[in-house]
């Protein structure tokens, strides 16, 4: 097997996308191992109760981290804190609609309550 670059294609547009590629690798490899994670811990009883739900919120956040990093290559870099910004003001949206609710619904079991 060659290391040449094919004539078709610059040497940078090559590079980048052997780049690409690896970063894609690393992810499923971070992204299979935080679901397996999670699944032993559910499914092998490694915790029980509050710490199970910690554990598994934190793998979850991890491994949303993990999709906007490798997948959707959203990182800290000056050209994309825009796509960022509009991540988090979803995030935002969709907390405040789920938070609204649920504390309405919980306002209702409270009130059918005899």
């Amino acid at each position: 097997m060659s290391n040449r670059v094919p004539a078709d294609i610059m040497p940078g547009a090559y590079e980048e996308e052997r780049r690409e590629r690896l970063s894609y690798v690393i992810g499923l490899i971070l992204a299979l191992t935080l679901t397996a994670g999670a699944f032993a811990v559910v499914w092998l009883d490694l915790l029980s109760g509050g710490a199970a739900l910690a554990v598994l919120g934190l793998l979850a956040f991890i491994q949303a981290v993990v999709h906007l990093r490798f997948f959707l290559h959203i990182d800290l870099e000056r050209s994309h804190r825009d796509d960022l910004m509009l991540i988090l003001f979803t995030v935002l949206i969709l907390l405040i609609m789920v938070s609204g609710t649920v504390w309405i619904l919980y306002d209702q079991h409270v009130r059918m309550m005899p």
